[in-house]
Parts: C-alpha cells; sequence; structure tokens
C-alpha cells in the first residue's frame, strides 16, 4: 500500500487484477465484503474474454473454445489489498457459469444452474449482473429465462452484446435498437444495452464506466 495510505483514489481499473478463488458451491463463497459484479450470459458467449479485455490482463479469466469450461464461480479483484477490515479491495468481478451448454451430462448442468441462481438469489453485495448476450445470435430462448429469473429476484442487470466486431455496424446499432425494446418492460433491467468487442476492445470504457456507476466507484 502507498505511504499516503491511498490505494481507494485510483480508478477501479487503474491497477492490476487477480484471481482469488474458485467457488463450485454455496459453501464457498467468499465472507460478504466488497461490493460484487458478476458476469453471465450463454456457454461460449466470450465472458472469459471481455473479464481479460475489462481489466486489461490477458490470461487472467481462462478463456476457451470448448464452451461450458467454466464450472466455477469466479473471483477476481484489484490486487494490492490486504483483504483485513478497513482494507478490503473496492470491488470483486465474478465471472459465472456459462448457461445452456446442451451437450454437457445433465448432473453436471443442474449442478451449474443450481449453483448460479442460488448465488443469484442469496448475495447481498451483489450490485449488478451483466448478461452477455453474443451479437451474433441476439437474446434466445436460455436468455429470456435468465432475465425472467433476474426479474423476479430483483436482481439489477444491464445486458452487454458481445463480438460485435463480427457482424456489420449497421447489424450493430439494429439489435442495439431490437434489444433494447426487448428489455424495455423488464423491471429489473437497467435501460441502456452495451455494445461490446473484446478483440477490437470496442465498448470496454463504456463497461468500465458502467460498472463504476454501479458500485460508486470512479471507473
Amino acid at each position: 500500500m502507498p505511504a499516503d495510505g491511498n490505494m481507494d483514489a485510483k480508478p477501479l481499473f487503474g491497477r492490476p487484477w487477480i484471481f482469488i478463488r474458485g467457488v463450485p458451491s454455496m459453501d464457498f463463497l467468499p465472507p460478504e465484503g466488497p461490493l460484487e459484479v458478476a458476469f453471465a450470459g450463454r456457454s461460449n458467449v466470450g465472458k472469459s474474454s471481455l473479464i481479460n479485455a475489462l481489466v486489461a490482463k490477458k490470461g487472467l479469466a481462462r478463456t476457451s473454445n470448448t464452451p461450458g469450461r467454466t464450472q466455477e464461480l469466479n473471483y477476481f479483484v484489484p490486487d494490492g489489498y490486504s483483504g483485513q477490515e478497513g482494507d478490503m479491495p473496492p470491488m470483486a468481478i465474478v465471472d459465472m457459469p456459462g448457461y445452456g451448454y446442451a451437450q454437457a451430462p445433465k448432473e453436471l448442468v443442474d449442478n451449474w444452474t443450481k449453483l448460479v441462481f442460488d448465488y443469484l438469489r442469496g448475495r447481498s453485495t451483489l450490485k449488478r449482473v451483466y448478461v452477455l448476450i453474443d451479437s451474433r445470435h441476439g437474446i434466445k430462448k436460455n436468455d429470456d429465462e435468465v432475465l425472467d429469473l433476474l426479474d423476479k429476484a430483483a436482481v439489477s442487470y444491464q445486458v452487454v452484446l458481445t463480438k460485435t466486431d463480427k457482424i456489420k455496424e449497421a447489424g450493430v446499432r439494429r439489435l442495439l435498437e431490437e434489444t433494447t425494446e426487448k428489455i424495455r418492460k423488464r423491471p429489473a433491467a437497467f435501460p441502456e444495452v452495451l455494445a461490446t468487442s473484446s478483440e477490437k476492445a470496442g465498448g470496454i470504457d463504456d463497461l468500465r464506466r458502467a460498472i463504476g456507476v454501479a458500485v460508486g466507484k470512479p471507473a
């Protein structure tokens, strides 16, 4: 910690981030401390790639072309904090297991689903969930089911389009309009839809600012 003890004055993404824990079940959740934002989405939607772009650290969140790779709640925090009372990180990022991967064994899918849903319903420090939607496919049935759950649990969420570099610019604009209209009447949805590209760094600063607002810290 700097001599002036003023680490919190730095922006959220102005220091290195580290992985602290993988959580295979609710029994292993870290104690509630810093505010949390979570990333949800269908398997292979690009959650890990987006987190790596967000914190500007390649390889922090493990990426894979194999759907269903992330099987735990993976916790990331800014480095340089002791974790003790009075020196807690300003926030944590939680990478949640992907949903909607039909080719995984049913028991495994059920376990992932229960873990994710239990976390969403029971974590008081969770400030917002970022629901990632592949821009090539738009909102699918599995996505609608998750949005229904978030609405029912009154968990604030914001929709983020991923992989926008894979479609034409006009298609991105049209999808933003269509998605905004689809979520307009959902009670827990944040009204603004964000468009991102991990590969091209598109929209990453917008996402950082949105997270900063959600947790009440400068991004």
